[in-house]
This record gives structure tokens, C-alpha cells and sequence, in this order.
């Protein structure tokens, strides 16, 4: 593969850097590109025990859903007695969860859609159909932040600079390769699941809730592609910061708002994902405690975003220099215990039961793994 340019160096499109060219044409894949045969080899060569974990996070989390987004349904549907039955979603928005942000999924004002093809010749179901895999590194930003006495704040637009990455890596004694997923942990899952139900829903009701995130604009831009990532997701709603503009005083959202050109300046998924064509993944649950692992995607196949079915490997290989940092016991017992009230919270407000011959819950609500066997096969995931 020939190496890729730096940042710098791509070219201009109507004022903005242009990667199409990067790839053959038409690409609907961008820095996927970057995960070849020979790199998918060498990330399985990390996997040496091969135990399980998944990525995903619930599908009825969060709850209520974020941005006016509906609660899906779930039905069970089979006649009475029967040996059989059906699971049936409704209302289901694959962007109210765990997600891949395809490149339908945003266009740049000038620019349009990435590679310059039509939205409708994009969608995440080129991916699900060529398959994501390979080395993956997690950025655990939340821990490192707490262990200089800075610890990233859940409610508040709390940036995160591309030299705080950085930072966390060398003291994870992690280094990223081309072609790698950058998993960005800040923490906020683990903070979100341990709201009440009442705090839940008034995160969910603001006009402009905010969260930590990567601080937008041109800068960020130029780190994340200069590191020549195939990816990058996150554990929080949108990667960037929440909400855009949040950053800026109220006269320069202002201004922004009514130059669309610079709308990268607050909200870089207009560059992210259009210009540059690097694939955004949210609300991924990256609270495993590994550092490196293979990685494996199997995708929905819909077309503006879709719920990443995972599968992943992590690995000890200490002749790469890549180790596993585990997290420390206290961390875990905080974890269990997050999930302990978590499920106790959802016990409580579990929804009336359903019409006779059905069994239908609304998001948010516990429902047993037996009605879940479908997902539960797609969403199995490997780890150390």
C-alpha cells in the first residue's frame, strides 16, 4: 500500500481537505481501506487465550433515548403453546444505541456526501458486506484525566485535545499502528448508568445536553488523520464534544451558524466523515479493561447508521510492546456495583404486561435473555 499522505498535504475541495482521491474510485469504505488481508493476519496473530466480551451496549440504553429519538418496541409474536416464536423491533432507530455513523449519515455544506457520490450509492451495508477487522486501541482518557487529578466532568462539555490522547497511550505503554480502531473510553456509560431514572430523563429532555467529548475543529482533524486510523468510536454519544458549539460563545455559534463552510469549526463529523472519509462509532461500551485486541464487526445492513454487532480478541504480547493494562480491582468492584443498581433500576420500572399473545416491552425496560436470543448470537464478542 502507498503511504498516505499527511494531512497537510490533501488537497482542497471548495476550502476544505479532500481525501477522495486517496482511495480508487467510487470508495465507500475510506480509511477501511487501511485494514488489508496482510494487517487482518497479523491482529489475529495477537489472540492467545481468547476469552469473550462485547462491545455493544444494551440496545434499550440510554433511556429514554437521546435527541427525541422514539423507544423502540420489542414483540414476541408465536400462537399460544406454540414451539416456536418470532422477535419482532418496532420503531427501532439503529442510532438510539451502540453505532457505526455511515457516510449517509452526514454531508459537508460545500461538499456534499463523501467521494462525491449521490447518499443514496453510500450506507453502512458496504461494510457489513466487506466485514470490519483488526487491531484495535483502546484510549482509556477517562482514567488517565482522574490519575492527574483533572477527571473529565459527564454533564458538561469537557474537551478532550488530540495531546491528551497522546498522553494516555504512552502512559497505557500502548502504541497505535496504521490501520488500527482508536476506542476513545471517557467513562460517561458508567456514569450515565448510575442515574436515576428521573435524572435520565432530564438529560434526555435538553434542548443541548452535553457530554465530554473530542474537542472539534481543524486541528482534531489533522490528528486523527495524520495517525492513519481506519477508525475511530468512543463511549460517548457523539465522539466530539456535546453539544456543537458549545465551546464558543453565543456571537460565534452565531456566526457559524450562518456560514455553513465553517461548521466543521463546532461540529467536525462534517469533515470526519464526508472529507475525509473516517468511519465514527458511539455509545460503545469500552469498559473491558484491555488496552489492545483483535477486533470484529458484523454490521445490520442499513444505510445511515447501524448497530456494530461485535466480536473481539484481546491478546498479551510483550515483544511489541503491547500490554494490557488491566483495570485495578477497585474499578471493577465499582463497575459490578454500577451494574447491580442498574439492573435494580430497571427492575423497577418495568413496564405492564403485554397483550395476550405477545410480549411486547418498551425501551428501557429488563427484558430476559430468552427474548433476546437473536441479538444475544450477534452481539457474542471474545476477548483475553
Amino acid at each position: 500500500m502507498p503511504e498516505l499522505p499527511r494531512f497537510a498535504d490533501l488537497p482542497l475541495r471548495n476550502g476544505h481537505p479532500c481525501a477522495w482521491d486517496v482511495w480508487p474510485t467510487p470508495d465507500h469504505f475510506g480509511s477501511l481501506n487501511l485494514q488489508t488481508p496482510e494487517r487482518v493476519v497479523e491482529a489475529a496473530k495477537l489472540v492467545t487465550r481468547g476469552a469473550v466480551f462485547a462491545l455493544n451496549w444494551e440496545m434499550e440504553l440510554p433511556s429514554p433515548p437521546l435527541f427525541g429519538r422514539q423507544p423502540f418496541r420489542h414483540e414476541i409474536r408465536g400462537p399460544e403453546g406454540a414451539l416456536w416464536a418470532d422477535d419482532v423491533l418496532h420503531d427501532w432507530n439503529t442510532q438510539s444505541s451502540s453505532q457505526w455513523d455511515g457516510f449517509r449519515h452526514v454531508r459537508n455544506h460545500d461538499s456534499g456526501f463523501y467521494g462525491g457520490l449521490p447518499g443514496y450509492e453510500h450506507g453502512v451495508h458496504h461494510w457489513a458486506r466487506r466485514g470490519i477487522a483488526g487491531r484495535a486501541v483502546v484510549a482509556d482518557v477517562g482514567r488517565w484525566r482522574a490519575s492527574i487529578g483533572r477527571p473529565l466532568i459527564y454533564d458538561a462539555p469537557d474537551p478532550i485535545d488530540g495531546t491528551e490522547v497522546i498522553a494516555t497511550l504512552a502512559a497505557q505503554d500502548v502504541e497505535i499502528q496504521e490501520g488500527d480502531v482508536l476506542l476513545l473510553r471517557t467513562g460517561w456509560i458508567g456514569w450515565y448508568e448510575s442515574l436515576t431514572l428521573e435524572q435520565r430523563t432530564a438529560f434526555a429532555g435538553q434542548a443541548r445536553p452535553a457530554t465530554p467529548g473530542l474537542r472539534p475543529g481543524a486541528e482534531m482533524a489533522e490528528f486523527l488523520w495524520d495517525l492513519h486510523i481506519a477508525a475511530v468510536a468512543a463511549d460517548n454519544p457523539m465522539v466530539e464534544v456535546m453539544s456543537p458549539g458549545s465551546l464558543l460563545p453565543p456571537e460565534q455559534r452565531a456566526a457559524i451558524r450562518n456560514d455553513p463552510s465553517r461548521m466543521h469549526e463546532v461540529f467536525t463529523h462534517t469533515w470526519f466523515l464526508p472529507m475525509l472519509g473516517l468511519p465514527l462509532g458511539e455509545m460503545w461500551n469500552l469498559d473491558h479493561g484491555a488496552s489492545v485486541f483483535f477486533n470484529l464487526v458484523d454490521d445490520a445492513e442499513v444505510t445511515t447508521a447501524s448497530r456494530p454487532h461485535s466480536l473481539h480478541l484481546t491478546h498479551k504480547q510483550l515483544s511489541r510492546k503491547l500490554r494490557i493494562v488491566r483495570q485495578h480491582s477497585q474499578h471493577q468492584r465499582d463497575c459490578e456495583s454500577r451494574k447491580r443498581t442498574n439492573n435494580h433500576d430497571r427492575n423497577r420500572f418495568r413496564s405492564a404486561p403485554a397483550p395476550p399473545g405477545s410480549t411486547c416491552r418498551p425501551n428501557g425496560s429488563r427484558m430476559p435473555d430468552a427474548l433476546w436470543r437473536g441479538r444475544r448470537v450477534l452481539t457474542s464478542g471474545v476477548s483475553v
